[in-house]
């Protein structure tokens, strides 16, 4: 049966297309053009790393280079094949959507995305939206999460008389990395295809400093030591096609990943190396159309087939011999279509269907299956120089298990979740002798309610799940202003902005773990949680155009928060004393920096990261203390050409001052490291 539904996804994705290329077959086809960005929708502006920007950082996943946004907090368990998660704004790993090529990621088993799997190589633009994405005409899917991210991938783009681009990339660097990769774009037609591969080879070994401290300050032990059981060997298959359909455009995907990584687990009790391996297998299959119609409106219609399977060995008898695999499929259609009523005003609908289920080789699963139906109406208006934005969500979760569960049968739920954007310019837009538009200053403010479903490992998993969970609530404020110059055309010498948000959230019945009986041992899941999260972001960013093509950008970013727990500390809580204490890995203070200087075929680029000091428990006590961090890359590039090849070679060194330190207590990160990289663009 599962296997005849994918069938239909692909029939159906087949017949879309095929319906698509018909169409344009009778319309006459003009120069492609990207559309980035559209004035009237974006009412509360993104935070955006494109181009050479995103490739001057010299990141190596989409999680390092995420770090670089404001009020972005990254988990990061150490090394190249480390797990690596992002919270926006201290609400929560699960309350963030991430959106590959307009579709969302998914994972039902546990809620989070690994944004460590995810190379730059092929990824053109990355996007943070804090709400929602300003535009009403999506599908249901990004309306419900209380912040988003969109990975842009890169889509061919061929210039008169070019049929073929060949773009092949080669890294090494330290703890033993090799990392080739290969682009391959080709023009069919009226069709452009392009296929990805890359290969990630790393032993993961680097060194690290163990250190503990007395409660009266002495030291008990400082010591270096090497990671052991951190290496990682996986491989990338993505093969996409797009091409024109009557007024607009087709696009389709298949998305291959397969990898086998070391866990090398906390550093405690003088245990230096762990035995843990993970296996992981994620294929998606996906396609997106979106044509107008009725010279007023537009129509996007999405479908998406996943299919994922991890698998966990601990070998390790000592601890507890375990060898679980798991097995995820999903399922997923949308159709969304906008109106234009008047010029000023557009309204939107979006209807979805997403299919969950999992296999697990644990004893006693239940093999959950869970369908969601979402439905978004949205409104867009614009009077003068007010642009305001509304939409209500409508989800409907309905859920079912293979045999009947001791806890009970689980529970459906229907929700409302509304949403309001405004953006104001209190001065008349005007424009300058070389027609370069200026925004001097823009107010915005929204309010979002919006929650997440309890994941299957929080509801189902053996002896831990607790299937009377109830979503977890997000409730945002937001208020902030944007100033500067704003230029449709970059041809002054200096261009600059300054914007500021200050924002207030609250999380109710957040789900947490909690002992089970006596034993410490034992846990469950349940609702406990309600913090209440405070903050300020402010960034900026400078271009200079400087005499003999010369060049200088800079980008800072600065977060405070203030995000507390204020859970009843009557409940049956881990730990006593959590009540006002700021949340576990939250800094109050943490900002980042970038600065890139350009000349001619010449690229340099510095960039800084600081997070302050955080506690790893709700329970602010010295024992729980975390030592602020930061760290310091630099990379420098040279392009140049070979007859008809253009080649880049890049030089990096990351954490400069080889400080040691733990994103997460008790996962070192590594110290000074080093990667080269050449590039070649045939």
């Amino acid at each position: 049966m599962l296997f005849n539904k994918a069938v239909c996804i692909g029939v159906l994705l087949g017949g879309a297309v095929a319906a698509a290329q018909e169409a344009a077959d009778s319309v006459r086809r003009i120069e492609e053009v990207t559309v980035i960005a559209d004035r009237y929708r974006e009412v509360i502006p993104s935070q955006k790393l494109s181009g050479k920007k995103l490739e001057a950082l010299g990141s190596f996943s989409v999680a390092d280079a995420i770090r670089y946004f404001s009020g972005v907090q990254l988990k990061d368990y150490g090394g190249v094949g480390g797990l690596k998660t992002i919270d926006i704004r201290s609400m929560g790993t699960n309350h963030l959507g991430v959106f590959y090529d307009g579709i969302q990621l998914g994972n039902a088993q546990n809620g989070q995305i690994d944004l460590g799997k995810f190379s730059l190589d092929n990824i053109e633009e990355i996007t943070l939206y804090n709400g929602q994405k300003s535009e009403i005409l999506q599908s249901a899917k990004d309306f419900g999460a209380s912040g988003t991210i969109y990975l842009r991938t890169r889509h061919p783009h061929f210039g008169k008389g070019e049929t073929r681009h060949v773009k092949a990339i080669v890294r090494t660097g330290s703890f033993g990395l090799l990392n080739p990769s290969l682009l391959w774009e080709q023009k069919l037609g009226k069709v452009a295809a392009s296929v990805n591969a890359e290969y990630v080879r790393a032993s993961g070994k680097y060194k690290f400093r163990y250190r503990k401290v007395l409660r009266d300050g002495t030291v008990a032990w400082d010591t270096t030591a090497v990671r052991q059981n951190g290496d990682i060997r996986s491989v990338r298959l993505e093969n996409g096609w797009n091409g024109p359909a009557g007024q607009g455009r087709w696009n389709a995907k298949a998305y291959f990943y397969d990898s086998e990584r070391g866990i090398p687990g906390a550093i405690v009790n003088n245990v230096w190396k762990r035995s843990q391996r993970q296996w992981d297998r994620n294929f998606f299959m996906q396609g997106s159309y979106r044509n107008s119609f009725a010279r007023n409106g537009e129509i996007i219609v999405n479908a998406k087939y996943a299919n994922d399977r991890m698998r966990y060995l601990n070998p390790d008898t000592t601890l507890m011999y375990i060898d679980n695999t798991f097995r995820q499929q999903e399922i997923y259609t949308s159709v969304a279509g906008k109106y234009a009523l008047l010029p000023q005003w557009e309204v939107s609908m979006a209807v979805d269907y997403q299919w969950n289920a999992l296999d697990a080789s644990l004893q006693d699963f239940v093999f959950p299956q869970r369908n969601t139906a979402l439905v978004a109406l949205a409104t867009a208006l614009r009077w003068k120089r007010l642009k305001a934005q509304a939409s209500l969500l409508s989800t409907s979760v309905f859920e079912r298990v293979g045999e009947a569960s001791r806890q009970g049968k689980p529970q459906n739920r229907q929700r409302y979740t509304p949403a309001v954007f405004l953006s104001w310019q209190p001065f008349a837009r005007t424009t300058d002798v070389r027609n370069d538009e200026t925004s001097p200053l823009t107010l915005r403010a929204f309010y979002k309610h919006i929650f997440r479903m309890p994941t299957f490992n929080d509801l189902y998993y053996t002896d831990i799940g607790n299937v009377s969970l109830r979503p977890e609530y997000t409730t945002q404020y937001n208020i902030g202003f944007q100033y500067g110059r704003n230029p449709k055309r970059r041809t002054t010498a200096f261009n600059w902005k300054i914007q500021a948000d200050a924002y207030y959230n609250e999380v109710t019945d957040k789900i947490i773990a909690v002992p089970k009986g006596n034993g410490q041992f034992r846990w469950m899941m349940m609702n406990l949680g309600y913090v209440k999260i405070r903050g300020l972001d402010l960034s900026g960013e400078t271009e200079w155009q400087l005499p003999k093509d010369a060049a200088i950008t800079t980008q800072l970013n600065y977060t405070f928060q203030k995000a507390q727990d204020f859970t009843n500390p009557a409940d049956n809580r881990p730990q006593a004393g959590t009540w006002g204490g700021q949340i576990a890995y939250i800094p109050q203070h943490s900002g980042s920096a970038i600065v890139a200087f350009l000349w001619k075929t010449w690229e340099a680029n510095y960039s800084f990261i600081y997070t302050g000091e955080r506690y790893h428990n709700s329970s602010n006590i010295r024992e729980n203390y975390e030592q602020p961090w930061y760290t310091h890359d630099m990379t420098v590039a040279k392009t140049f050409n070979i007859k008809k090849v253009k080649f880049k070679i890049s030089a990096e060194i990351n954490n400069l001052l080889n400080q040691f330190y733990d994103v997460v207590l008790n996962y070192p990160m590594p110290g000074r490291n080093y990667k080269l990289t050449l590039k070649m663009d045939l």
